[in-house]
């Protein structure tokens, strides 16, 4: 088999590509080859599940081999020991799969083959024959992977792909993968010349980067097929992490650099490592680990990459470049680190040497993304309603009803925490860093609080050393016990924390426990051995001396978890191998069968948890996996109630007292009747409801009635409803399920039968069981029982949901006038763009002002000026204003003029026309469009005018004359004309184009008198038409009907023009030296017309806008619109002005 990596050469001499070679025969064999039509990749597989790692079920005891009770046995000769007794040493880790796949690495092994790992999974054959008992091993081996002549060195996962990837201290790598219920090489990869040092996928799966120790980088495909290589020389690389985009490498080296390149092997920088400031001496790199973010992050821009070095400093970085990173000291030995599958906790992992201690202490911290511990106070299920974050290390934790103490092994937190009732997850976030003054404090160790307060919030205590460290916690409402290695226990007051006593021990504590009246303290020490202490007894030692403080003689071994009842101080339970134990004033009663972890004693009752089932499958729990478990005492009651008699049992219980076996002796007690027993019962158990619902049953005469409501009491309910109907108590029925809240079976008996008094809970009925689909987002089936309940509020809100906006319009118009709810209807409507809805929901419930407000906000001016107009609102002035302006903006100036025109504002739409029409002459655009541009602006002005008039005729009215109103109005306009000078000549632009398109039509039908009349009259029109075109039309004109002299005047006007180059005025005298070299520059006609056409002033006769030509005659037609006139016989021809275009009618 050839070698193919790094340009080495194979067994025929050529150099081959380093990429992977395949075992073919191996795969043909098995039918996987790629040549094989039934190959497939390794399918992609969803995420694995969140692993929760620990040591064996209530283990004290962290490691291997040492002496732990709750540890299986191990014999020389047992599958994987190496003959003596000792099994090979654990050399590597790696997690994965659909399944919850475990991948182990071990070294020791005596056979070669075998040197390689244990891959892992649970047993699920037996699943039902261990569960809730302790299986002989959590984890069975289904398959050793051999491969591998060395030991392997570096083992990673592709999930992606679901392919696992090894190497071995030869440099030999091989990639497996799961093919019809077994691992199989799929590839393999060796230099022959140096040792692979890590290994990292990236993100999708698809890139793989292999780093050796002398330098060498190799980036493959999941195919395997090589991308690039690269020789680092002088390097000796030993980590390599991509980032989550697969845009950069990390390569951390053997002196504890770390380097950054891009992904296509090219240097950038170095990274700078702020957590080895002032750090001298050897130091090497535990691990990098860069978290993709493929479940999101905590917190936008989220320290993500973490770094930690073998001396325990790490930190945790934004990206490579981060000059900002949050620094931990972990004060430990680093051997690995590991985000979660979130990114939200990183796990680093290591060893401690004890103080008291010769060997190493295994050791797993949590951090946060930001290097803080937090502490999150959670509700009953899970929900999270108040986190605190502390700089100790909460080794130990303990609570009360009003406390959270949290202890690293030199100082000890408290933190009196309180639960806001009603705080958003916004408010919670906002004081999740606040610390209250006194709520929290911080104490040493070696510190002698005397209760009176003086414990401050001084994180500086937390890092100060001690020679007896702290080795567990307890706590109750009175009192906090703390323990220290050397087998000292303190004992503090609580809530003011004061010192109170010490107690010495000839042990270490692994684990504490207070009785309910904290007069007992369970002990459980390093090697599973539980006594018990009496703080409260005094008693006299060996010198005579009294003491406080009492060992009891009780001693149990190989105990792993131990809890007192809440409501007997006398009481316990503990568990023992797979067994559990119940003690009475420490006696003890038969055992049960059980591995479950003790979480609650109560009621004379256990409930335990089949932890180890759970975590199995974490995200689909069963509640088979919580089990109860009843003491003898109970179960005895049980059956002398059963068997003998109330009478027997209530002596029973009278001597063994407890408010369970009350409660039980009352239950039975109810079931025959026998009611005076049961008040008895109640009252011993202090049951007030128990003792009302006796009272209430001696009242009813029906023994049935009795019998039912006892059934009832039980939660028989279908029973108790069966036995109601059969006495035809439907009444009776339907109270029940009004108390269960069971609406449907409600309106089912309701429609059963009939009466008045059923209407209104009818009514409520059909409410609530819309509530319920309503809650539940099933809109459409809400609607019908809202519109049986004839609730319009809620019946509204299902067709906003349903996008029913014609039901609910039918709503709005079926609502009588103001009422409350047709607001709500309107605002719905404006959130979907529904004006004229909108509009007619706020006008029915007397809201103009909103009603206008909606059309402005969906931009319905029309309706919003009518609106405003009808109700008589004065600020639409300033919202036209607003939203003309805003039109002006985007350069919508027709539109602007429009609006002002609907809303009566001529003058201003007039002044926006007149610009307009100026700013289109001065373009030369056509006249006829400019024409019809100024007759627009003049008919807005005519418009204002008649506006004014009448406004003031509308204030004249009824004190003056309408002449004296008119000449008002007259007044007004004046006013406003000294700063609008159009307003008084609103047609001057008009006639100038009009003029100037009639001369042109004139001359060019032949007409050249008329038309050199005409044109005579644009000489008034130079401010308006251009002087260049007014005269060279005069000329053409004039020389055209033969008014050489006319036509000279207008050729000397054009020469003396400022606005024409002198080029231009070269060409005018040019054409005029050809013209009056031919002919005299006289008039051959002249008459008194042109007298009067070269007059100006107030003599000035009108002139006719069909023809030109000035009115002599006193019989004229007068346009109604524009008061322009026509001559007699002229108008005949017209059914329009011919300036203004209105009817001649």
């Amino acid at each position: 088999m050839g070698q193919g990596a790094g340009g080495e050469r194979t067994a025929g001499g050529d150099r081959s590509p380093p990429s992977f070679s395949r075992r073919a025969e191996r795969r043909r064999s098995l039918g996987t080859g790629r040549d094989n039509p039934s190959y497939r990749p390794a399918p992609r597989a969803h995420k694995p599940n969140d692993v929760r790692a620990g040591a064996l079920r209530g283990c004290p005891v962290r490691g291997r081999h040492r002496k732990c009770p709750a540890a299986p046995r191990m014999q020389p000769g047992s599958r994987g020991c190496q003959g003596d007794g000792s099994f090979p040493e654990l050399r590597l880790l790696t997690i994965g799969g659909v399944e919850p796949l475990l991948v182990a690495g071990f070294s020791g092994h005596r056979d070669p083959l075998r040197r390689f790992h244990d891959v892992l999974l649970p047993d699920q054959e037996n699943d039902t024959k261990w569960r809730g008992l302790a299986a002989p091993s959590n984890l069975s081996m289904n398959q050793n992977l051999e491969g591998h002549s060395g030991s392997v060195q570096v083992v990673t996962w592709n999930e992606q792909y679901q392919k696992l990837t090894t190497s071995d201290e030869n440099g030999l790598i091989i990639v497996w993968m799961f093919y019809k219920g077994t691992w199989i090489e799929e590839m393999i990869n060796n230099r022959n010349k140096s040792v692979v040092r890590s290994m990292s996928w990236n993100a999708d799966g698809q890139k793989i980067c292999i780093v050796y120790e002398d330098g060498a980088v190799i980036v493959g495909s999941v195919d395997g097929n090589r991308i690039w290589g690269k020789e680092l020389k002088g390097i000796q690389l030993c980590h390599v992490s991509w980032s989550a985009d697969s845009k950069v490498l990390l390569f951390g080296m053997a002196n504890g650099e770390i380097h950054i390149y891009d992904n296509f092997g090219n240097f950038v920088i170095k990274m700078k490592l702020s957590c080895l400031v002032n750090v001298t001496g050897a130091i090497s790199i535990a691990g990098i680990h860069w978290y993709h973010g493929s479940e999101g992050y905590v917190e936008p821009d989220c320290p993500c990459l973490a770094v930690c070095f073998d001396n325990g400093r790490c930190q945790i970085m934004r990206h490579e470049n981060d000059q900002n990173p949050v620094l931990i000291d972990t004060d430990m030995y680093v051997v690995a680190i590991q985000w979660n599958h979130m990114g939200s906790v990183l796990a680093v992992a290591g060893f401690q040497k004890a103080a008291t201690q010769d060997k190493d202490g295994n050791i797993v911290r949590f951090y946060t993304p930001f290097g803080e511990f937090v502490l999150v106070l959670c509700n009953s299920i899970g929900t999270p309603l108040d986190p605190k974050y502390v700089d100790i290390v909460p080794l130990f934790v303990a609570m009360t009803k009003t406390h959270v103490i949290a202890a690293s092994k030199e100082a000890f937190y408290t933190w009196q925490y309180h639960v806001a009732k009603k705080l958003t997850a916004v408010e919670i976030n906002q004081i999740t860093r606040s610390r209250k003054e006194g709520r929290e404090r911080i104490y040493h160790v070696d510190d002698t609080p005397s209760g009176s307060m003086d414990g401050v919030l001084d994180y500086s205590k937390a890092i100060q050393g001690t020679r007896d460290p702290i080795c567990a916690i307890t706590a109750s409402d009175k009192i906090l016990i703390v323990g220290r290695e050397s087998g000292t226990i303190q004992r503090y007051s609580l809530p003011n924390v004061g010192l109170i006593q010490k107690y010495s021990l000839n042990y270490r504590a692994y684990q504490l426990s207070l009785n309910c009246n904290s007069s007992r303290l369970a002990i459980i020490d390093s090697s599973g051995v539980l006594t018990f202490f009496d703080l409260d007894a005094r008693v006299t030692d060996s010198t005579g001396q009294q003491v406080v403080g009492e060992l009891l003689k009780l001693e149990r071994k190989d105990v792993w978890d131990m809890k007192w009842a809440k409501d007997n101080p006398d009481l316990f339970a503990m568990m023992e191998r797979t067994r559990m134990y119940v003690f009475r004033n420490l006696d003890p009663e038969e055992p049960i069968q059980t591995s479950g972890y003790i979480c609650n004693f109560e009621d004379l009752e256990i409930k335990s948890i089949l932890l180890d089932e759970i975590l199995k499958d974490p995200e689909h729990p069963v509640k088979d996996y919580l089990v109860n478990f009843e003491i003898r005492s109970l179960r005895d009651s049980r059956a002398l109630i059963e068997k003998v008699g109330i009478e027997d049992a209530s002596q029973f219980i009278q001597d063994n007292p407890h408010p369970r076996l009350w409660r039980l002796l009352a239950e039975a007690a109810l079931q025959k009747l026998d009611l005076h027993t049961a008040e008895q019962a109640f009252v011993h158990c202090r049951d007030y409801q128990g003792i009302k619902f006796v009272k209430r049953l001696g009242k009813l005469l029906s023994e049935s009635m009795k019998q039912t409501e006892v059934v009832g009491y039980f939660g028989r309910f279908e029973e108790a409803e069966k036995m109601y109907l059969e006495m035809d108590r439907r009444d009776l029925a339907i109270a029940l399920r009004l108390k269960l809240g069971d609406w449907f079976r409600v309106l089912q008996l309701l429609k059963t039968g009939s009466g008045e008094a059923d209407d209104s809970l009818l009514e409520q009925a059909n409410n609530a069981t819309g509530d319920y689909f309503a809650d539940r987002q099933k809109w459409l089936n809400a609607v019908q029982y809202y519109v049986q309940g004839r609730n319009q509020e809620r019946l509204a809100e299902c067709y906003y949901m349903l996008e029913d906006y014609e039901g609910l319009e039918n709503l709005a118009i079926s609502l009588p006038e103001n009422h409350k709810l047709l607001p709500e209807i309107a605002q719905m409507f404006v959130r979907v763009g529904m004006c004229e809805q909108a509009v007619t929901a706020f006008l029915k419930c007397g809201q103009p002002k909103a009603a206008v407000d909606t059309c402005v906000h969906l931009n319905q001016w029309n309706k919003a000026v009518e609106l405003a107009k009808n109700h008589s609102m004065k600020e639409i002035g300033s919202l036209l204003a607003r939203y003309a302006s805003h039109l002006l903006e985007k350069n919508k100036t027709l539109e602007a003029i429009e609006l002002y025109r609907k809303a009566n504002y001529f003058l201003d739409a007039a002044k926006l026309m007149f610009k307009i029409a100026d700013e289109e002459a001065k373009k030369g655009t056509k006249p006829l469009r400019v024409k019809k541009l100024y007759v627009l602006s003049a008919l807005l002005i005519e418009q204002y005018h008649e506006q004014m008039k009448n406004a003031q005729r509308g204030k004249a009215r009824g004190k003056n004359s309408e002449a004296t109103s008119a000449l008002a109005g007259f007044l007004e306009e004046e006013v406003l004309s000294t700063t609008d000078r159009f307003i008084d000549n609103a047609w001057r632009g008009a006639e100038a184009y009009h003029f100037f398109i009639l001369a042109q039509r004139q001359l060019y039908e032949g007409y050249v008198d008329t038309a050199l009349k005409t044109a005579f009259h644009l000489k008034d029109y130079e401010d308006i038409i251009p002087a260049v075109e007014i005269y060279s039309l005069l000329a053409l004109c004039a020389c055209a009907s033969r008014a050489f002299g006319t036509c000279s005047k207008a050729f000397l006007k054009l020469t003396s023009l400022e606005t024409l180059s002198s080029e231009q005025k070269q060409q005018y005298e040019d054409l005029a030296l050809e013209i009056f070299t031919k002919y005299t520059s006289t008039d051959n006609r002249k008459s008194e017309l042109y007298d009067s056409l070269m007059e100006g002033g107030e003599g000035k006769l009108p002139t006719c806008v069909a023809t030109g030509s000035p009115i002599t005659e006193d019989q004229f037609w007068m346009c109604g619109v524009c008061k322009h006139c026509v001559l007699a016989q002229a108008i005949s021809h017209y059914s329009f002005c011919p300036l203004c275009h209105s009817p001649v009618g």
